[in-house]
């Protein structure tokens, strides 16, 4: 089987490419903005946002992963989330037809269900509280309006919750940073649940999806189970840093105002700063999804939640890095 990604140079596609090439049945191609660190080799660059350029090169292609996207919180002009994710996505399905493509795997996000819902599963209605949400669902419209007309097509939507792992650098691993620092300030009483999931584990369920949902159109949410709150994280971070973690607590009022203090003085210095208001609100919000319907499908995860952090702990904390290759994300 022919692969192509899109959008496969950063955090995730780089585990995703490294897995399917485990497989002799599959040859890769990915097409990106950037260069792959890892898989040069199979890369072309490309703008998902260029109608010509994706026609041209996913011809020969028989299935289609679709990354490519803008997600963090600070993009700026907020247009650039829906020339990407909406509009590239136009592109990629317009690009598919013209070259009989006829399955698609989308990354989607949990975001498109807002903050402080009840555990959301995939009927739940969606709510986004920002423009990558936003943009994300608008994409995921585009998607359903097409399917209308395209019933024999294979159409996967994977919506995970915040994916953390090896060398990545979004807000798990600062979150695990400032944790192992000793200098974490708690805002709120640590009982805030926050739904993840281990990158290993997710490239692992786009290889069940590939192979083994291969008709319709199905949306799954994943995320790691069982969950864990504020105060679960601390404590396995102390059991696997072997020290021991002040538990300081501070009122979410006062968390919120710092956040506004940082959100004046980014726009007073033109800098973007680590800590923001969205951030202090995503950070206490409850962020728990039901992953149900993917657990359901015969996927077992190859690693514990528990495993995943542990496994990410060692590498960033404990032993000696074999290289300086990072991966920025949200």
């Amino acid at each position: 089987m022919k692969i192509t990604l899109i959008g496969g140079s950063g955090f995730v596609g780089t585990r995703l490419i490294d897995l399917l090439k485990e497989d002799h049945n599959y040859a890769l191609k990915n097409i990106d903005l950037e260069h792959s660190h890892f898989f040069d080799d199979i890369t072309v660059i490309g703008d998902v946002r260029d109608q010509y350029q994706m026609d041209e090169m996913l011809q020969g292609t028989d299935l289609v992963v679709l990354l490519a996207a803008k997600h963090r919180d600070d993009v700026t002009p907020v247009s650039l989330y829906y020339d990407t994710n909406v509009e590239g996505m136009r592109c990629t399905l317009n690009a598919m037809e013209k070259n009989g493509i006829k399955r698609l795997v989308f990354f989607s996000s949990v975001a498109v269900y807002g903050l402080n819902k009840s555990n959301p599963d995939e009927n739940n209605p969606a709510d986004p509280f920002n423009h990558y949400g936003k943009s994300k669902w608008e994409a995921e419209q585009v998607l359903q309006e097409w399917y209308k007309t395209h019933v024999d097509w294979n159409i996967d939507i994977v919506r995970p919750t915040v994916i953390f792992g090896e060398r990545n650098r979004g807000n798990v691993y600062n979150l695990l940073n400032q944790i192992s620092s000793g200098k974490f300030l708690r805002v709120g009483k640590g009982d805030n649940v926050k739904s993840m999931a281990y990158v290993g584990n997710i490239v692992a369920f786009v290889k069940f999806m590939i192979e083994s949902v291969t008709e319709g159109y199905n949306v799954f949410n994943y995320i790691d189970k069982p969950d864990m709150d504020m105060n679960d994280l601390v404590t396995l971070v102390e059991k696997v840093l072997d020290k021991h973690i002040p538990s300081i607590h501070f009122p979410y009022w006062m968390g919120m105002m710092g956040g506004y203090c940082f959100d004046l003085l980014a726009k007073i210095t033109g800098k973007k700063l680590a800590i923001s208001s969205v951030r202090v609100k995503k950070f206490c919000a409850i962020t728990q999804f039901d992953s149900t319907k993917a657990m359901t499908t015969g996927f077992v995860p190859p690693y514990s939640l528990q495993d995943g952090l542990s496994r990410t702990l060692e590498f960033e904390f404990v032993h000696p890095k074999p290289d300086q290759i990072e991966f920025k994300s949200e």
